[in-house]
């Protein structure tokens, strides 16, 4: 039960408000990912940098399974596998950015696109966090069943990552 799993990984990409920027982002995520990105909205109203209530201002995807896997460890490859310790919080999930995606092993420059960049926020669980989440009789969890930032760390470094 003190098995450590990968629950999710989020893509993010931040592209403001702008049409054709949002386009070449969408067709960045599918490529890096092979699947089509959701749109994420402004909530507030900021005059001074013209975000609305509803416009479109970036772009995420939400990996689980094997494919996060798969993914999280290409994305390290693009990040040289080196984190540092202070991108892990108190929860034991950590995140990262990528300057280029040309970064990740086997995408190529198109010009069409130019160079964009995205966070990868990564989740961690142990067996039995599924009562935490569960629709009927949901419970509190322990402090044993919560991952600490130690173990996110361990996690991390079984995977084959330095900690900066």
């Amino acid at each position: 039960m003190q098995k450590i799993l990968l629950e999710k990984i989020v893509i993010n990409m931040g592209v403001g408000s702008d049409v054709e920027k949002m386009k070449r982002g969408e067709q960045v995520m599918k490529l890096i990912t092979g699947r089509k990105p959701i749109k994420t909205h402004g909530i507030k109203r900021i005059p001074d940098w013209g975000v609305r209530p509803g416009v479109p201002l970036g772009l995420k995807i939400t990996l689980r399974g094997e494919k996060a896997m798969t993914f999280l460890k290409e994305a390290l490859k693009a990040k040289e596998n080196k984190i540092k310790a202070k991108s892990f919080d108190k929860e034991g999930n950590f995140g990262f950015g990528i300057k280029e995606h040309i970064d990740l092993p086997g995408i190529k420059y198109d010009p069409k696109l130019g160079i964009l960049g995205f966070d990868v926020l990564v989740t961690l669980k142990k067996l039995g966090y599924r009562i935490k989440v569960r629709k009927i009789k949901n419970k509190k969890i322990g402090k044993k069943q919560k991952v600490t930032k130690e173990e996110a760390m361990n996690f991390v470094k079984e995977i084959g990552v330095e900690l900066l």
